[in-house]
């Protein structure tokens, strides 16, 4: 039989039981609420981290050719039409600047300028010549009423018209011949052949003009081009032939590389560019140095400072380069140029930006500023001033700088790394506050343009030729395509005609370009 406390004891002793069981059951809980939580934890990582790169593809399929470096051959329709509905609104905002500067210099009463040619402008209209080659009559035969012959009447009025057409193309084939005579001291000397009798039969400098004009030009393949002569000449023309004709035009043009080079040294602004390629199955560089009156092209096995080293321009040049930016444009050693930034990529730039979160604000705001400089730069040009007025620059300088604050607002510190896109802006917003003064070159120098256009669309011709042509299968045969094309563009730009300057290049005279277009 218990005693009288024994009931209690037992109780208590229960009860610690319970207890002991409670405490152990609360840490194992404990426990397990620890590792859920640091699982959880590492979820929420992992979400934050699959979230952030989710965006980061969502944001590499809205790229595109008009906020990228993609290709415009890559947009699908809807970036096209999304692009377009920007390009009308940029539209939109310059028509909007352009009436505020008209106002503010007093010309909002000028007419509105109407599309197409401008009164003044030069034309192009084929225009009659007062000597035609050929006069061909057409006389009535009778009168239109009686009937009556009218070969005898009086001619009381004549109504002129011409044909402006092409004479039967066919080849001229001349033959030299080199007569050996022998003087009465019993001496035999023979006569010398022309430069271009180079063989027993051959083709002259204007068919050879005509197949570099054709395939460096033109990019038209080798095949087709030898179809083509074949079937307008009236001849055959192998293409063994044509595929050493580009080589040969380059073999002649080193006088002219030079001039080229020398120019662009001394010339004020120049505009550089370089573009990948593919030449013997090898990834090589194509590169330019260009200006209004000059291009000069290239390829090197290397994309920077090495190119501009050989290329023997930017070295010793002493004027305002325009640049997409790259990097290595700045690290040239013992540079003493300028810069300038295009404005194009940085529009292109600030598209790509304004699609992020939160972003379209500031983006928007410095938009706005490149293009109202733009337009106001442009008008400045048009009256033969060199850099905008004080008061113009102190306006767009505080607009600009607003944007930047606005920016900065919009991407505080985070405390931790930002990600990726996260830096997209941030990296933007450095490159506009520290080189602030190269992406408004162009409102203080007006001979800088706005954009590298120069540049891009010397370049464009070598992604031309590989897309008609094919890949280029020789280093030297690259570097052939970029002499010519130097050659061809630069004498356009300087209003020669290309054909003649091929002609002169296979007589053995090349032309030389001067300083600036006459």
């Amino acid at each position: 039989m218990a005693g009288p406390g024994g009931g209690d004891d037992s109780r208590s002793a229960r009860s610690d039981a319970d207890y002991a069981e409670l405490r152990a059951e609360n840490a194992e809980l404990q426990a397990e609420n620890a590792g859920l939580r640091a699982e959880n934890a590492g979820l929420g990582e992992r979400v934050e981290a699959l979230s952030a790169r989710v965006a980061e593809l969502e944001h590499e399929l809205s790229r595109h050719s008009g906020n990228s470096g993609k290709p415009p051959s890559s947009d699908n329709l809807g970036q096209r039409a999304a692009q377009n509905e920007e390009r009308l609104s940029r539209a939109e905002r310059r028509r909007r600047a352009r009436e505020a500067a008209k106002k503010l210099t007093g010309r909002a009463d000028e007419p509105k300028r109407r599309p197409g040619k401008q009164p003044g402008g030069a034309g192009s209209t084929l225009e009659m010549r007062d000597d035609p080659d050929d006069v061909e009559v057409h006389a009535p035969p009778c009168c239109g009423r009686c009937g009556a012959g009218l070969a005898d009447a009086e001619v009381i009025a004549i109504e002129r018209r011409q044909v402006f057409d092409l004479p039967k193309v066919t080849v001229k084939v001349t033959e030299h011949r080199a007569e050996t005579r022998r003087c009465r001291c019993g001496a035999t000397t023979t006569g010398v052949f022309p430069p271009q009798a180079r063989g027993p039969a051959c083709y002259g400098p204007a068919v050879r003009a005509l197949a570099a004009y054709l395939m460096g030009r033109q990019h038209l393949p080798v095949a087709r081009t030898a179809e083509m002569l074949s079937d307008v000449l009236g001849v055959p023309v192998s293409t063994g032939f044509l595929a050493g004709v580009i080589p040969e035009a380059a073999g002649g043009l080193a006088g002219f590389l030079e001039r080229c080079k020398q120019l662009l040294r001394h010339a004020e602004v120049v505009h550089a560019d370089e573009t990948g390629a593919r030449i013997a199955g090898i990834r090589r560089w194509f590169h330019t140095v260009a200006n209004a009156a000059l291009t000069l092209l290239d390829c090197h096995t290397a994309r920077g400072v090495d190119a501009y080293v050989d290329m023997g321009v930017l070295t010793d040049f002493r004027g305002v380069l325009v640049s997409d930016g790259y990097r290595s444009y700045w690290a040239i050693p013992d540079a003493a140029f300028d810069h300038a930034l295009c404005g194009a990529h940085l529009l292109r730039d600030l598209t790509e930006v304004g699609e992020l979160p939160g972003q379209v604000g500031w983006t928007t705001a410095m938009t706005d500023v490149l293009l109202d400089a733009k337009a106001a730069a442009d008008q400045a040009r048009a009256t033969g001033a060199t850099s905008l007025s004080d008061g113009q620059l102190k306006v767009f300088r505080r607009r600009y700088t607003m944007a930047l604050n606005a920016g900065w607002a919009a991407n505080p510190d985070l405390g931790r790394p930002r990600t990726k896109l996260e830096r997209k802006p941030t990296n933007l917003l450095k490159r506009l506050a520290n080189q602030r003064h190269e992406v408004c070159r162009s409102w203080v120098d007006l001979r800088v343009p706005f954009t590298n256009n120069t540049a891009e669309q010397a370049l464009r011709m070598a992604k031309l030729q590989q897309k008609i042509s094919g890949c280029f299968r020789t280093e030297p045969g690259a570097k052939a395509f970029c002499a010519v094309r130097s050659y061809l563009q630069t004498a356009a730009k300087q209003q020669v005609n290309r054909f003649d300057a091929l002609v002169r290049l296979f007589e053995g005279d090349p032309w030389m370009p001067a300083a600036a277009g006459p």
